[in-house]
């Protein structure tokens, strides 16, 4: 249950009437959903399953080492060099989630975050003590935030530290075919984890919003990862290129930009402003359900 900032009685006679405000600014609140995330056994399972796959790819790549360029596009030009750097163990192991298993860990997460309290019969205590409800859901998306950041970090710590273990480390390839120091890539694979988890806090906002027109979390769940799903098969399909920009998920895999030099930021801005609007969008969306939701029901 979500700890809930209640205004504190004075002991004495003057209980009844006398009401202590609590302090204009408290980060329990805050704390209290964090531990809510991450007190959940379920989520560290969601968390380890995460980081299973750069464990995998290690394992898979130290067995049979990739010929020639690894395959075809980024995703291969990447795996070919994984046995020269380890670093590459974690940019291949975001490619590799970015596509399903991050937006599974995001969707579950938002779409508890209010139909998972309206369903214990939580919510409605937590809307009837002085919360202001903005501030509620900007906790919301805050945890949801540094959820986002500790499992994209959490997928390139793992997959960097074992691969770097066991292919060592080194000056990093680019996609352009030069070459940067190990320290400049290390500080690219920073901004690649930076700008996943902006793309992973506008999708959490959609999931909110589904969260917050219903009771029912695993539903707000399924309705999120659909979405998700039926925006990389629209993103696949060259007739609806007209639209392709405008899905959630298109930008996703704009991070492969960091690994060309030099980097064309202005590649990664579409990405970033992206997911920017569905966070305004979708955010509001869900504040204004919100707002008017009965506290009763």
């Amino acid at each position: 249950m979500s700890a809930v900032e209640t205004a504190i009685a004075p002991a004495g006679p003057a209980a009844a009437t006398a009401v202590v405000k609590p302090p204009a600014f408290s980060t329990r609140f805050f704390r209290s959903e964090l531990w809510l995330i991450f007190g959940r056994r379920r989520n560290w399972i969601g968390l380890a399953v995460l980081a299973v796959v750069p464990i995998v790819l290690t394992v898979a790549v130290k067995v049979s080492p990739p010929g020639g360029d690894g395959g075809g596009g980024e995703a291969g030009s990447f795996v070919s060099q994984i046995t020269n750097n380890g670093l590459f163990v974690a940019l291949v192991a975001l490619l590799f989630e970015m596509p399903l298993f991050l937006p599974i860990a995001i969707a579950a997460i938002s779409g508890d975050a209010i139909a998972g309290e309206a369903n214990l019969g939580t919510l409605r205590y937590v809307l009837s003590v002085p919360v202001d409800r903005t501030r509620l859901l900007l906790v919301k998306l805050a945890a949801q935030a540094v959820f986002a950041l500790a499992a994209t970090l959490l997928v390139a710590g793992v997959g960097a530290l074992l691969g770097l273990a066991v292919f060592g480390s080194g000056p990093v390839v680019t996609l352009a075919g030069t070459t940067i120091g190990f320290g400049a890539g290390l500080w690219r694979l920073l901004l690649v984890c930076a700008y996943l988890t902006v793309c992973l806090i506008g999708f959490g906002a959609i999931g909110l919003f589904a969260s917050s027109l219903t009771e029912q979390p695993i539903g707000a769940t399924i309705a999120v990862m659909l979405l998700c799903f039926a925006s990389e098969i629209m993103d696949a399909i060259d007739q609806l290129s007209a639209i392709h920009r405008y899905l959630p998920t298109h930008y996703w895999l704009s991070f492969v930009e960091l690994m060309r030099d030099p980097v064309d930021f202005g590649r990664l801005v579409p990405g970033l402003l992206s997911a920017l609007a569905y966070l305004a969008i979708f955010g509001s969306a869900a504040w204004a359900r919100l707002s008017s939701r009965d506290v009763t029901s």
